[in-house]
């Protein structure tokens, strides 16, 4: 009898880890209808929001981030010892056909294992630079796929030849997902542009913030345009609720259905994450990108670059202060609401960057 094939995806912390490898699953299962995958994953609550409504295996990790502070390290040293100790055991109990890394921190223990146990290891790097985890990982994996051409150059020259460049995988409901469903599904109506409002998995208080305070300048356009806002929980309260006096608003503090999401907006203000940007061209949606602003290699910003330059979105800087961002979001997102011709432009030039088969790639190199 044929053993079954499993698969382990190593990685989360957030939904930009998540998504990209979820997309690769879904192929493997239209390649291997009776593949097994196991998500080794962190223990934050995100990985499993994200992965219990599905049918994967999941297995939490004890794994801690890289340290940057002393009284970090004691913690560190003892989260990646454990994992070591459990992903042994894991490898020696479900012998995988190969070992996908998601990048993050918890993708660290499972591909350092895998490879010492010689197992088949790949890469997943969707964002335009190297992560600390990615540049210490790369050495264990046989191939590493990026979004962007020049991420190559971040890796040591020994690994360049590694490198496949084909895209960030995106989930096959974002291709296909219907308006009119959409539409329902959000409570919205159809004789209104949407504008979609989101911070990514991990929530964006800045991009909340602006957001709330444009409210009232967002009601002069009632009569053309309707919001949908994904708050996160902690902002769902404070967040513009249901409005009875012209601007229908829409609100949720999580989007299990990002595929409706993106198939009911018209324009998105989102940060710069890289599956956030994969997504949005593989929709051909046109955004406001707000990139998050306190990562030293500025890789959401890099993120944003091939979107801005093909003229599919515009990047603005978030200023870490509402009311410089409320001002920004004033000068640009407004005038941009009311220039349709604009729009529809950047919608075209975002659905020419897409490349709809990087998870198709990445699942046939699994199955060899």
């Amino acid at each position: 009898m044929t053993q079954r094939a499993i698969y382990i995806f190593a990685g989360g912390g957030s939904g930009g880890h998540l998504y990209p490898g979820l997309a690769v699953a879904q192929q493997l299962r239209q390649l291997q209808g009776d593949a097994r995958i196991v998500f080794a994953c962190s223990n934050r609550p995100i990985d499993r929001e994200i992965l219990d409504p599905l049918s994967h295996a999941v297995v939490p990790q004890p794994l801690r981030p890289l340290p940057k502070k002393l009284r970090q390290i004691g913690p560190f040293l003892w989260g990646w010892w454990a994992a070591a100790r459990q992903v042994r055991q894991m490898l020696r109990d479900l012998r995988p056909t190969a070992v996908l890394g998601l990048g993050g921190f918890a993708a660290g223990a499972v591909v350092r294992q895998a490879a010492r146990a010689h197992l088949r290891v790949g890469l997943l790097n969707p964002d335009a630079v190297v992560g600390a985890a990615n540049r210490y990982l790369a050495k264990f994996a046989e191939v590493i796929f990026t979004q962007f051409e020049t991420t190559a150059g971040y890796f040591p020259p020994r690994r360049r030849s590694n490198v496949q460049c084909v895209g960030c995988p995106v989930r096959a409901a974002l291709l296909t997902a219907d308006r009119a469903e959409a539409l329902k599904y959000f409570d919205l109506r159809e004789d209104r542009k949407t504008l979609l409002i989101f911070g990514g998995s991990l929530i964006s208080a800045s991009i909340n913030e602006a957001a709330a305070a444009l409210a009232g300048e967002f009601q002069t356009l009632a009569d053309r345009w309707q919001v949908l806002h994904i708050t996160g929980p902690d902002a769902a309260q404070r967040a513009a609720s249901d409005h009875s006096d012209g601007l229908r608003v829409r609100t949720r503090p999580y989007c299990h259905r990002m595929d409706l999401a993106y198939a009911a907006a018209d324009l998105v203000v989102c940060r710069g994450g890289a599956s956030t940007v994969a997504e949005l061209s593989a929709t051909a949606t046109p955004a406001i990108l707000l990139p998050y602003p306190h990562h030293r290699d500025e890789q959401q910003k890099r993120n944003a670059a091939a979107l801005t330059a093909a003229g599919a979105a515009v990047c603005i800087d978030d200023a870490g202060q509402r009311a410089a961002n409320v001002a920004a979001l004033r000068v640009t997102l407004l005038p941009l609401m009311e220039d349709p011709l604009r729009w529809q432009k950047m919608k075209a030039a975002a659905g020419a960057l897409a490349r709809p088969r990087a998870a198709e790639h990445v699942a046939r190199w699994l199955v060899g």
